[in-house]
């Protein structure tokens, strides 16, 4: 059964960490109360990105945290991770829920409320919406005004979870936003003290989200 928690959604970026400290940074994470993890990595093979998966899947489930693998469904199925994550232009999520089954978790990535629509009627169960800021990340981002961000939270039923260059600095700018959580990259695996960012965040997102104070 799909059961999940999207208030503070950690993606992951390795930067120069060892694979230790990159383990240990994904530990403290949980430790702080991170409800998701992505696990990103856009330039490992096959074999060394499934390596890798089984590791940190094994952290997250003694977390009992989903653990969504971005872009590549086969390392989702054998990890077996809780689901995949899709961009637009990654497979379709019509196929990547026929390919996958009905219990795994899919997320996709939209800027516009037709894309989150079209995510939402192929079988997507949250989406994720940004860039809100500019990010240090190699992903290729274009800014996403809040406005929309509540355009297409209002046009959905699934969660929207707010991604982009967010931080405990900025996160203001969400206050009584409509989005049902954040995703953060490099606030908690370039902190000094992951666990404790991770505890800020969370609370933060729980004090000043609508969707959290009060429901939709």
């Amino acid at each position: 059964m799909k059961v999940f928690d999207p208030t503070l959604y950690l993606v992951t970026d390795r930067g120069g960490m060892s694979e230790k400290e990159f383990l240990d940074t994904v530990k403290k994470a949980c430790d702080g109360g991170i409800t998701m993890i992505q696990l990103r990595e856009k330039e490992m093979d096959g074999m060394e990105y499934l390596r890798l998966a089984l590791k940190v899947r094994e952290i997250a489930d003694g977390y009992r945290i989903p653990l969504i693998i971005d872009d590549r469904i086969d390392i989702a199925l054998a990890s077996g991770a809780a689901g995949v994550h899709l961009g637009q232009t990654d497979i379709p999520v019509c196929v990547a829920r026929g390919l996958m089954g009905c219990d795994k978790i899919i997320g996709a990535s939209a800027k516009t409320k037709e894309q989150a629509l079209r995510a939402e009627d192929e079988g997507a169960d949250y989406l994720g919406v940004g860039a809100i800021f500019p990010t240090s990340t190699k992903v290729i981002t274009r800014i996403t005004e809040v406005s929309a961000l509540n355009e297409i939270a209002s046009a959905v039923k699934i969660p929207v979870v707010a991604i982009g260059g967010l931080n405990s600095a900025n996160i203001d700018v969400l206050y009584r936003s409509r989005a049902d959580g954040i995703a953060v990259v490099s606030a908690i695996m370039r902190s000094a003290d992951p666990r404790g960012t991770a505890q800020a965040l969370k609370e933060q997102v729980l004090n000043n989200f609508a969707s959290k104070a009060g429901g939709r």
